[in-house]
């Protein structure tokens, strides 16, 4: 016969407490298992019942934790049940744990994917190639991911893609329209969007120069170049070195040969 000989607070967890059985120490439970089973002094308890609420109370403690773990920040349930196994907890713990959070709606990964979605777009920038590897870090079911991502409007990605644009432009002064081009389709690849809203961003953006826009660029980078092929080469060989790099920068044949026709009257 197994009777509950003592009930103790725990002096470093006031909301647990140790059960002893038949003068000695058994098991703990936290305040709602206690209360639950109806756990007094001098209660008899057959051996099933002390499983049934041991095993109650491992759930109880996982759901705690993973309740602590969503404190923080939202999470998906796939981050939720590593969080558990990683701790040391059982799979049916594990899943008991989760269901329970479900329910109590403190967990949902359709919530969660929608917000991870919003999160990405305002904060990062990103398109729905990035976000979905994002969501799949994350465990999200695939028809999940696809149903989320639908909500991504082709309108507010070409929105969104064209504010990372403009932000290349600003910073592309000093930049040839095929580099600031470039670095923009790069971005913008690189941001998880597709080829279509690439090449929609591209053709609405304007990328001519004045010609005092040219002679300024190409000083700034032609120089550069102009020095690297003079230290190897002379005459006909490093004009053509350097004209094959610039032209390659993007910068017009006709500013290229004025800019090489002024560094060598310069000699």
């Amino acid at each position: 016969m197994l009777v509950i000989s003592k009930i103790g607070r725990q002096k470093n967890n006031p909301e647990r407490y140790n059960i002893y059985l038949n003068e000695e120490y058994a098991f703990a439970v936290d305040e709602g298992t206690l209360i639950k089973f109806g756990l007094t002094k001098g209660k008899v308890l057959e051996q099933f019942e002390v499983d049934e609420i041991t095993y109650e109370d491992e759930i109880a403690k996982a759901f705690n934790k993973a309740l602590h773990f969503l404190s923080y920040q939202m999470r998906s349930e796939f981050e939720v049940k590593k969080k558990l196994h990683d701790a040391g907890h059982g799979e049916a713990v594990v899943l008991e744990a989760i269901r329970k959070l479900e329910r109590l709606g403190f967990l949902n990964d359709e919530t969660y994917s929608k917000a991870l979605l919003e999160t990405k777009k305002r904060t990062a920038k990103k398109g729905p190639g990035a976000i979905r590897q994002d969501l799949m870090r994350k465990g999200i079911d695939r028809g999940l991911q696809e149903q989320v991502l639908g909500t991504f409007s082709h309108e507010e990605q070409v929105k969104v893609a064209m504010e990372l644009a403009e932000k290349q432009i600003r910073a592309g002064d000093n930049k040839t329209p095929s580099q600031v081009k470039q670095k923009i389709q790069d971005v913008l690849m690189r941001k998880g969007y597709s080829f279509t809203v690439i090449k929609e961003i591209l053709e609405q953006t304007k990328f001519e120069r004045e010609d005092d826009e040219w002679t300024d660029m190409i000083a700034n980078q032609g120089d550069k170049v102009w020095r690297k092929y003079s230290a190897k080469f002379v005459g006909s060989e490093r004009r053509n070195k350097t004209k094959q790099a610039l032209y390659q920068k993007g910068f017009p044949v006709e500013v290229i040969n004025r800019y090489i026709e002024e560094k060598e009257n310069e000699e």
